[in-house]
């Protein structure tokens, strides 16, 4: 097979947004456009560009990619509301309409850059529909268990590290319970590292439920060595034993907001039992804006030339994978198999142990 062979292919992102996506899509274009001479169509806001009439695509160059290595987010637009197997609120299955517009668009193959969820789709699509596709991973909370790490995620540990540092100085001149709370559904990666980063008294994450009077015990030992202020991170999907990690989503004007999440539910259990003043601050999406670290645009910039190099062989239905510091490839259905959890007898949250931290469980 000729590697240099025209090929047409094309690209979008899917599910939230992380810093480093930008990189991925300027890496492959630089190479796949500048050097091979292939052409690349960006798909606007994941599958969704091709669902609408006319299709929002556009020609990508090395030339619309300028500056883009350190900007955050995506040129081409995200969602995680539009899985073309239930689309919209009738869950309307309208997959086959991507794939006739993978034919309309005289497309090769797709290169999928997302989530679990967004390669199960693309996965699904190459299936059932036959679309050829190449997955790149991109979870800012490190949890694909395919590859040793994703883009963003150092970004997202950085701006959580700082966050700590803050709220160090503000705590300890208001002698104050500080919760932070950070993104982590379901892995505790981003909390655990910032955690240990920052210096947190405790680390509470979805992998160890928590139990209430372990944290509060760790208050008390605190203040009785004369450290008036405490230190919390907690992961989005943290819970205590026994109970469950849904924020409380309340219906308001005609939209949805969600309120009361872990780090207000803990903040609450504290109050509750010890007469301490307790602060919560939710970092929320400040986690995923912003420019990308250095590690992060590196690793992002080979995941694209990985990419490249999956299309180029003919590789469809793999995806772009780290394995010991080398860019590797493994099957898209395995690759979403197995979650990659904080191991709680690991080493990370053995170091945390020995300096200290508490987990709560």
């Amino acid at each position: 097979m000729d590697h240099h062979q025209h090929h047409r292919v094309g690209i979008l992102t899917g599910g939230g947004d992380a810093p480093g996506l930008n990189a991925v899509i300027r890496a492959f274009v630089k190479r796949g456009v500048g050097q091979m001479g292939w052409q690349v169509i960006g798909i606007e806001d994941s599958f969704n560009g091709v669902l609408e009439h006319p299709f929002r695509v556009h020609d990508l160059t090395p030339r619309s990619c300028k500056g883009l290595l350190h900007r955050g987010g995506t040129i081409l637009g995200t969602t995680s509301r539009g899985d073309p197997f239930a689309f919209g609120p009738e869950k309307k299955d309208r997959s086959i309409e991507i794939a006739r517009a993978v034919e309309t668009l005289d497309l090769d193959g797709l290169v999928i850059i997302g989530g679990d969820g967004t390669q199960k789709i693309g996965l699904r699509l190459m299936t059932e529909h036959g679309v050829p596709v190449v997955g790149v991973p991109k979870t800012i909370d490190n949890d694909l268990s395919a590859t040793d790490q994703t883009f963003g995620f150092q970004s997202a540990v950085d701006v959580a590290t700082e966050a700590i540092d803050r709220l160090h100085t503000t705590a300890e001149a208001h002698d104050r319970v500080m919760v932070l709370e950070v993104m982590g559904r379901d892995a505790g990666h981003i909390a655990l590292h910032a955690g240990l980063a920052g210096g947190a008294d405790a680390i509470i994450i979805p992998e160890i439920p928590y139990d209430i009077d372990r944290i509060c015990k760790k208050i008390d030992r605190r203040l009785a060595v004369g450290r008036q202020f405490t230190l919390i991170v907690v992961a989005e999907g943290a819970r205590a034993m026994g109970g469950s990690s849904t924020p409380i989503g309340e219906d308001h004007g005609v939209g949805r907001i969600l309120i009361g999440g872990p780090g207000e539910q803990l903040a609450r259990a504290i109050s509750e039992r010890r007469p301490v003043e307790t602060r919560v601050t939710v970092l929320g999406h400040l986690q995923r804006g912003g420019s990308p670290v250095a590690v992060d645009r590196i690793l992002a910039t080979r995941y694209g030339l990985g990419a490249v190099d999956l299309v180029a062989a003919g590789k469809w239905g793999r995806m772009v994978a780290l394995k010991n510091g080398t860019i590797t490839d493994v099957d898209i259905g395995e690759a979403c198999l197995v979650y990659r959890y904080v191991d709680p007898d690991g080493p990370m949250v053995r170091a945390a142990r020995q300096v200290g931290i508490e987990f709560g469980g």
